[in-house]
């Protein structure tokens, strides 16, 4: 479903797009597939991508600026430099590392 809702919304030729979890619900294959997609037709047509996930670490892979979110409020907003262990603990309430793995940021909960 989110790959036939990806393709209408390619089709329609969008100056932006706005992808509310458009990885719910994917096997892994899946949402590297989606967003791969996403990061090609953005750049190759100069389509601006806003996506709302859930999944911090595909966040940090594929996206550029990130905007966190706590209570309703902005909380942090950015690029890279927003991504840091204390933000995604107060927005999340998690202790976390932020480490690398083969060139890709990620993020591990420690508690």
């Amino acid at each position: 479903m989110q790959q036939v809702s990806l393709a209408r919304a390619l089709v329609q030729q969008p100056r932006i797009l706005l992808l509310d979890e458009p990885t719910s619900s994917l096997d892994l294959k899946n949402q590297l597939s989606i967003l791969n997609t996403v990061v090609e037709v953005a750049r190759k047509e100069h389509v601006s991508a806003v996506i709302t996930m859930h999944d911090i670490n595909m966040a940090i892979r594929y996206s550029d600026r990130y905007v966190l979110i706590k209570d309703g409020e902005v909380f942090a907003h950015g690029k890279e430099e927003v991504i840091t262990p204390e933000n995604i603990e107060a927005v999340y309430g998690v202790k976390v590392t932020i480490g690398e793995v083969d060139g890709y940021r990620i993020i591990v909960p420690v508690e």
